[in-house]
């Protein structure tokens, strides 16, 4: 092998064999955007979910998130809420935080 020759040293992997597959860094998915908004629980819904009112007047409809089911927060009417709403859907959102 020369110097500066398509077959350099470089180019070899182990035992002295071309490498074949280089290794590829993974590209990293972004996380899409969340609006958080805040607003009053006015309904009690089945499964955990629950019909909000938000400061803007907008109505949605509410999910529990992972934490607060596993800490079992306990929401109901009347109660204030954080909720994470996504660009994509208006319409749902996640709860996740329940303000005093």
């Amino acid at each position: 092998m020369t110097i500066g020759s398509p077959w350099s040293l470089a180019d070899h992997g182990r035992r002295g064999r071309p490498a074949l597959f280089a290794k590829k860094e993974a590209a990293i998915a972004v996380k899409e955007e969340k609006l958080e908004m805040e607003g009053e629980i006015t309904e009690s819904l089945r499964n955990r979910m629950f019909r909000i009112t938000l400061d803007n007047g907008h109505e949605m409809i509410g999910y529990t998130a992972g934490k607060m089911k596993r800490y079992r927060i306990r929401m109901g009417p009347g109660d204030r809420v954080k909720v994470e709403v996504s660009l994509y859907d208006l319409d749902r959102g996640r709860i996740v935080y329940r303000l005093r």
